[in-house]
């Protein structure tokens, strides 16, 4: 009996405590109930559980939402709802115990006011305010539909409110971000661009508008949008199947009319599968040198030349860390892999005030994002390498993985050459890259970088050269808001180069030398209003470089071990640059760059005396330094302008002024870089460089013949430029400034540039007329050079033109062609014969009074694509090339020779025969 009153007691006590819910959902004034860690679905659920109400919604607007905790006590339904969709883009209408929830958009029991108005963008026609409709439709094509662009409100339909959205445009192929493309709102003259990341805002009334996109090698679309309020819209975009349209340098003629930079060009790895070059390399940096202003001192050159400059003054990063000697066997061969490389900005004048530290250019190189969508990659065969890269998601939709890499398999290219002695040479390299992208949310992304290349020849038998590039990079992108952002950047690269000699077993050696960076970079750009863009800053960059060691290679060797002294050096730069458009016609790009160099022990200076050439006899003494102890300071400013000027929608002036700092050395005695050439630091003896640069150009397009042609001059002058003594040795040398020479420099030229995008024929025409001098002069005769006159540099050739042509036979086929003619570069010649001390010496003229012949070259090529089907395994791309068609002898070099008491001439040449070349590339 006991047990039934329990039961009889539990009942009770449950019905109770069910009327009293009930009581509650009968309530039709409060609610009271909590709830922990659920997400909006669940909460929505406990309320029809608790009350009478029923929701009516699509599930799918509530899946991803976050889960939340909180009480309501005495609340209305209102009150309740209008909490938990405060921060949503669902509204609400409750008919009595119904409660429907739409996206975005009201449900209006009645007209509002003014329901029918004046549209101010309707050129005063009147139209219907924003209260509409929006039928969801899973079958229906993107668009087709109405995207909702923020949450309407009550009273958010203001006739004068302006509302801002904004988004992100990229590639639907690969989810790459695209830069320039025109957004549109048809109907009015409301036209923006997309910036370099992808980013796009528009300002608009409420209202229903389309928005249209164009850019060349993209479909255009057409995205019909509702606006509430404050919002944002992301496009993607697919690319057009004819892809025979692409050119080296692609479609930008409209930026290059509107920025204020000079002096600049821009290179997508894309485009140049055309252009027919050496053993069929697809290669971005041999590209380069067909543009104005970019040369190189001779045919498998490592080094380039911009603007008169030398090969050290030349800043290469690839996202943002530094590559100090981007070629592979000699030169022949970049160390970039195409299929991971996205594009280069070469930067020949207008340097931007975030880089620094080089006085000529920067060639800013960006690796491509990984597809996040699928598994997909790109490959190629050639005669002398094979490449490959691997794009694979690891988050979809948010994070990836890019692999790339490539490697020679035969080192027959040395052995193939007419050089008698190296017929038994080798030859290998490879580089391998990755790079991870994820973009955590709307607001962060984080990209990681690891490149490594490596190269290994021997050009005699009993001595085996390698050296190798490594470089790690680590970045953050934060955007605190729609007017700023933020970049943190990690950088480290490494270079060394080492010897292995095995000749005699008494002589043999091992001999190294390497070059350690690190740097950090923190950047930030703030839009203040639609007139200012500031971007700015800080870096820095810790050097360390081992001079040189040299060890003995066996037990037998009798060389001693010996090293130079490790050289220390903190590089920091401070930046802060403002675009300001004075008015649609007057763009200024304001840059000032504060740079610091502190040379750091541990060290051991030499001290010389002052006014006297140092040399061994003029050594006064020298001073230890601890470890960080900052013996030397050198800073200076770097003020960096530019204009632009629009004359009219087609015809542009710009000019500029750049000043910058150079706190590191390459030591070279040869005419060109070598892989085997050393860096140096400045210090107590050698003094940093300096440079100025004045540019000025003209930029047309004319668009009846689907041309762009730009005119540009420059001027430049520069101080400390280093040069050497006659003999000098640099290798393992600890009294190296005795055999250094610092000048003075000036260069100025003309480039011009015809290029077409389009059309059956397109490429482009470039021409340079060009002069590079440098000046030795000092009171004492061992540090002069031509009495002291400016006499032209190694690398000073005054004419340089090339002509890079693709011709469409249909959308498959194509021919292509390559021209390239060039002023010899200068020499030194032998003149006379002189006896002093019963000795006989031979007399040499001024230094570089001479040149080697002219330089000129064709290449053809054949180019045949796979049938454009979209639904196959793989697309192919074949090329047929052949290199230096007409078998022009181009001299590299001459030589002189004493046989037999008469001075000889001799020249060498890389390549004086034709070369086939048949690569085969495919993309899955």
């Amino acid at each position: 009996m006991k047990k039934i009153y329990l039961l009889l007691a539990f009942l009770f006590f449950t019905f109770s405590h069910a009327q009293e819910e009930k009581a509650i959902a009968a309530n039709e004034n409060t609610i009271s109930f909590e709830y922990t860690n659920i997400n909006l679905k669940a909460v929505l659920d406990k309320i029809e559980g608790l009350t009478t109400y029923r929701f009516y919604y699509q599930e799918s607007w509530l899946n991803n939402t976050a889960l939340i905790s909180g009480q309501f006590k005495d609340k209305t339904i209102s009150q309740v709802l209008d909490k938990l969709f405060d921060d949503t883009d669902i509204n609400y209408f409750v008919d009595s115990n119904k409660v429907i929830l739409t996206y975005k958009s009201l449900i209006y029991n009645k007209l509002p006011e003014k329901f029918f108005q004046k549209d101010s963008l309707s050129n005063g026609k009147t139209t219907v305010s924003p209260v509409f409709f929006q039928e969801f439709d899973s079958n229906k094509d993107d668009n087709e539909s109405i995207s909702l662009i923020g949450k309407e409100t009550a009273g958010n339909n203001a006739q004068n409110a302006v509302y801002t959205f904004s988004g992100h445009i990229k590639n639907k192929k690969n989810n790459e971000p695209v830069s320039d493309v025109n957004i549109r709102v048809k109907n009015t003259d409301i036209v923006v661009k997309s910036d370099s990341e992808g980013y796009y805002e528009l300002k608009l009334p409420s209202g229903i508008y389309t928005i249209t996109t164009d850019i060349l090698n993209f479909k255009p679309t057409s995205k019909k949008v509702m606006v509430y309020s404050n919002g944002k819209l992301n496009l993607s975009l697919s690319e057009k199947v004819n892809q025979l349209n692409e050119v080296v340098i692609k479609g930008r003629s409209k930026q290059k009319l509107r920025t204020a930079v000079t002096g600049v060009t821009t290179i997508e790895a894309e485009g140049i599968k055309n252009v027919p070059l050496v053993f069929g390399e697809r290669d971005v940096l041999k590209i380069a040198t067909t543009i104005p202003g970019v040369k190189t001192a001779g045919e498998g050159s490592s080094g380039f030349n911009v603007r008169g400059g030398k090969e050290d003054q030349n800043l290469f990063l690839l996202d943002k860390g530094t590559i100090y000697n981007p070629a592979h066997f000699f030169g022949f061969f970049s160390a970039l892999n195409p299929y991971v490389t996205k594009k280069v900005d070469i930067y020949k004048g207008s340097i931007p005030a975030e880089f620094g530290g080089r006085l000529s250019s920067v060639f800013d190189i960006t690796s491509k994002n990984g597809n996040t969508d699928k598994l997909s990659g790109e490959a190629g065969i050639g005669p002398v390498t094979s490449n490959v890269a691997l794009s694979i998601p690891v988050v979809k939709d948010k994070a990836s993985v890019l692999v790339g890499g490539r490697g020679t398999y035969s080192g027959w290219i040395l052995r193939s050459l007419k050089e008698e002695n190296l017929k038994e040479s080798e030859a290998s390299f490879y580089d391998f890259v990755a790079k991870y992208n994820h973009k955590i949310n709307g607001n962060n992304t984080i990209e990681s970088t690891l490149y490594y290349s490596n190269d290994k020849f021997s050009i005699t038998a009993d001595s085996l050269y390698k050296y190798s590039n490594r470089l790690a990079t680590l970045g953050w992108k934060h955007t605190f808001n729609k007017k700023t952002s933020s970049e943190i950047t990690f950088t480290n690269s490494k270079y060394q180069f080492g010897i292995d000699y095995d000749g005699l077993p008494q002589n043999s050696y091992k001999f190294g030398y390497d070059n350690n960076e690190n740097q950090l970079i923190l950047k930030g750009i703030t839009i203040l209003n639609p007139k200012h863009k500031l971007t700015y800053g800080l870096t820095n960059k810790l050097y360390e470089i081992n001079p040189g060691y040299i060890d003995p290679n066996n037990d037998q060797s009798t060389i001693e071990s010996r090293r130079i002294d490790l050289e220390k050096g903190l590089e920091s730069g401070l930046f802060v640059s403002d675009s300001y458009k004075f008015s649609d016609k007057l763009l200024f790009d304001f840059g000032l760059r504060y740079s610091m160099f502190n040379a750091m022990g541990p060290s051991t200076q030499k001290i010389y005396e002052p006014n006297q050439p140092k040399s061994e006899g003029t050594q006064i003494g020298e001073e230890q330094y601890k470890n960080n102890e900052i013996f030397k300071t050198f800073h200076g400013l770097e003020p960096r302008v530019a204009f632009r000027y629009m004359v009219n929608d087609n015809l542009s002036i710009k000019g500029g002024y750049d000043k910058t700092y150079q706190y590191i050395h390459l030591l070279s005695s040869n005419t060109t870089q070598s892989p085997t050439d050393t860096w140096k630091l400045s210090d107590l003896n050698v003094k940093p460089q300096s440079g100025e640069q004045f540019s000025f150009g003209v930029f047309q397009n004319l668009n009846q013949l689907d041309l762009e042609v730009s005119v540009e001059g420059y001027y430049k002058k520069s101080k400390n430029i280093l040069d050497y003594k006659v003999g000098a040795n640099l290798i393992m040398n600890e009294d190296l400034e005795t055999e250094l020479l610092q000048g003075k420099g000036k260069s100025y030229g003309a480039e011009l540039l015809i290029k077409k995008s389009d059309g059956r024929l397109n490429g482009w025409l470039s021409y340079t007329y060009s002069r590079s001098f440098i000046k030795l002069d000092s009171k004492f005769d061992e540090e002069t050079v031509n009495n002291g006159k400016y006499f032209a540099a190694n690398f000073d050739k005054p004419h340089d033109f090339s002509a890079i042509l693709n011709y469409k036979l249909t959308k498959r086929y194509s021919l292509s062609g390559n021209f390239v003619y060039q002023t010899g570069r200068p020499v030194t010649y032998p003149v006379g014969k002189y006896v002093y001390n019963g000795v006989e010496y031979t007399l040499y003229s001024d230094r570089n009074k001479f040149r080697i012949p002219d330089y000129y070259r064709l290449d053809l090529s054949v180019n045949i694509e796979g049938n454009h089907k979209i639904k196959k395994l793989a697309h192919s791309f074949w090329n047929v090339s052949v290199y230096n068609v007409l078998g022009r002898n181009n001299p590299y070099s001459v030589f002189f020779v004493t046989k037999n008491g008469e001075v000889k001439g001799y020249k060498t040449t890389i390549f004086s025969v034709p070369v086939p070349t048949i690569t085969y590339n495919f993309k899955f």
